[in-house]
């Protein structure tokens, strides 16, 4: 496996997401999804431009805004509308299909070539997800189906577009991830108040809840995946996904007393086993010349990790 350390790495921000749920249960108000969302994104973003001290610059205005309404503004009211309105686990089931999506639009965007081991791969990803979150019966809600769809493509695009895009010179993936929560934040917001109307009245566990799901769910976790697109390929970092479900599903073990069946383990070990498949092809992708975009995959594939003043592009 190429660069262990950098897919570790990035394989943080996924095992993170997948606590959100026992945090939101556990610790958040009820019924207040999207003020959630706006929660985890604006302070996050903010906190990140702090830290980043730059802005973006004449077309990367326009690009980190497309990219925070994909990874972020959108991305988070449909997951939270699907969790809503679909049975068990189905969301998860849908979202775990993310890597075939990302495969289809990496050989559009990128030219990296899906191999079958990839598409396999994939498939057996999503697989074992539904064998562990995926509960019986329930008819399906279509508003609720297709929300799950718009949020896995959504999240999808933005990672190839995000990965076709780079970054700027001088510009690090602390900066970028603040770019993206902040256009994301200030998309959600108007759409938070409107909805769900005035933010409710917080105790000291929503207010840790909250501080939790900004700095180390959000901040922190984004900043590593942004960080890993920029040194993976779009499709080894979204083979890291299914870990979130896995991770929530073994959070609710551990910490809520949920038991885990021999059906729902066997499915932990095909969507891990899948994860590391996904992981193990990078090396053989094929990645055709586009103009900027392709110099730029090849030099992210090639170019060791660098940190500090001297960010690489």
């Amino acid at each position: 496996m190429k660069r262990p350390t950098t897919v570790l790495l990035t394989a943080l921000a996924p095992v993170s997401w997948g606590t959100t749920y026992a945090v939101t249960t556990e610790l958040l108000p009820a019924d207040r999804p999207l003020f959630t969302g706006l929660m985890r994104a604006l302070p996050a973003g903010l906190l990140l431009l702090a830290l980043g001290r730059v802005l973006p610059r004449g077309v990367w205005w326009g690009k980190a805004a497309i990219l925070g309404a994909l990874n972020i503004g959108a991305f988070f009211p449909l997951l939270f509308l699907s969790a809503y309105r679909l049975p068990g686990g189905m969301a998860a089931v849908v979202g775990s299909v993310g890597p075939l999506f990302v495969v289809g639009l990496s050989a559009l965007l990128l030219g990296q070539r899906p191999t079958a081991r990839t598409v396999v791969a994939g498939v057996v990803a999503a697989f074992g997800v539904s064998l562990v979150v995926l509960k019986a019966a329930g008819a399906l809600d279509p508003l609720g189906v297709l929300a799950a769809l718009a949020s896995t493509a959504s999240m999808s695009a933005g990672t190839v577009l995000t990965k076709r895009w780079g970054r700027p010179d001088g510009v690090g993936p602390l900066a970028l991830a603040g770019w993206q929560l902040t256009a994301g934040g200030l998309l959600i917001a108007p759409l938070a108040f409107l909805v769900e109307g005035a933010p409710p009245a917080l105790d000291g566990r929503a207010v840790g809840g909250y501080l939790y799901l900004a700095l180390a769910n959000t901040a922190v976790s984004y900043w590593l995946w942004f960080r890993g697109i920029g040194r993976l390929t779009a499709t080894q970092v979204t083979f890291l996904g299914p870990l979130s479900p896995l991770t929530a599903a073994v959070v609710g073990w551990a910490a809520l007393g949920q038991a885990l069946t021999p059906l729902q383990l066997t499915g932990m070990a095909l969507a891990f086993g899948a994860t590391v498949a996904g992981q193990l092809r990078a090396g053989g992708t094929s990645v055709r010349t586009f103009g900027p975009a392709g110099r730029k995959a090849r030099e992210d594939r090639d170019r060791p990790d660098v940190t500090g003043p001297a960010l690489r592009r």
